[in-house]
């Protein structure tokens, strides 16, 4: 991409992009996965190069396709939705890589504690209207006081994937 590219104001297509997650529970024995079905962002890339922007999840959006382990998520043995709604990414600087790649940095906010978050994001397509990313990474979700973990059941880090499209905004 070039720098004419990728200067501007960009929004977040909702509609075009996915935040997921997976954890293994049951001691090891069953990996619940989940979509966040609310998401919107976005950002800028001024004419330095340099970037900015956010993503937020709203938290109570998160889909597991079970209606009772998705108010367990929302509450506050979780992601105690009532009082923290959103979770973000707030981006403080994202380098390009080699073979598409890009070096994200931000700060992860979820129940109301953020932490520093890195990143590798791939660029699986760019135009000068829209740029769309791919990233996975894992979060330990005790960092974040997401620490419920009755008889031991729920033990690591969760994987988050999404795929992030962009479009320009207009000036």
């Amino acid at each position: 991409m070039t720098v004419a590219v990728e200067t501007g104001l960009w929004q977040l297509d909702a509609g075009a992009s996915t935040v997921a997650l997976q954890h293994r529970t049951m001691w090891g024995l069953v990996t619940v996965k989940g979509v966040f079905t609310t998401v919107d962002g976005g950002g800028e890339v001024a004419a330095d190069g340099t970037v900015t922007g956010t993503l937020t999840l709203r938290a109570a959006s998160l889909d597991t396709k079970n209606a009772k382990r998705d108010a367990h998520l929302r509450g506050a043995d979780f992601f105690d939705a009532d009082n923290h709604p959103e979770i973000t990414f707030a981006v403080r600087s994202a380098e390009p890589g080699a073979g598409g790649s890009v070096e994200v940095s931000g700060q992860l906010t979820v129940r109301g504690i953020s932490r520093p978050q890195s990143l590798t994001a791939r660029v699986s397509g760019a135009d000068s209207d829209a740029v769309t990313l791919d990233t996975e990474f894992t979060v330990d979700r005790g960092e974040f006081g997401l620490g419920w973990n009755q008889l031991g059941m729920i033990r690591g880090t969760a994987a988050v994937t999404a795929t992030l499209r962009f479009t320009r905004r207009p000036a």
